[in-house]
């Protein structure tokens, strides 16, 4: 963990890890009203998500794991198979025929994002 030097004083008196840490969560990790907000901003980002533009398969998935990353942080699941059918269905009109395979398949809810994109790529 890095901070950069201006915050340095401000956190030198913790003695613990432990201290450190909850100290820099209660500086920047924001009250309950920033939180939520967040989340509430997460959650758009999520169901809003498509593909952009020309972006590549790799670029999509990339942009999909931030956002995923970013609600698990914030303690917001997702199930694989609604995670694996958000990213099929924002693929371009191109990618038609995978997504319609894919979308059939047994296992899709117990396949892994990562699994998912490795075999698409």
């Amino acid at each position: 963990l890095a901070l950069l030097d201006e915050h340095q004083l401000r956190f030198n008196k913790n003695e613990t890890a432990q201290k450190l840490w909850a100290a820099i969560l209660k500086t920047f990790g924001g009250n309950e009203a920033t939180k939520k907000t967040k989340k509430n901003l997460l959650k758009q980002q999520y169901g809003n998500f498509k593909v952009e533009g020309l972006e590549t398969l790799e670029q999509t998935f990339n942009r999909l794991q931030v956002i995923v990353s970013h609600l698990e942080f914030m303690d917001i699941e997702i199930e694989k198979d609604d995670l694996n059918q958000k990213f099929l269905n924002s693929l371009p009109p191109e990618w038609l025929m995978h997504t319609i395979v894919w979308r059939n398949r047994s296992d899709l809810d117990t396949m892994s994002l990562d699994d998912l994109y490795n075999h698409l790529k």
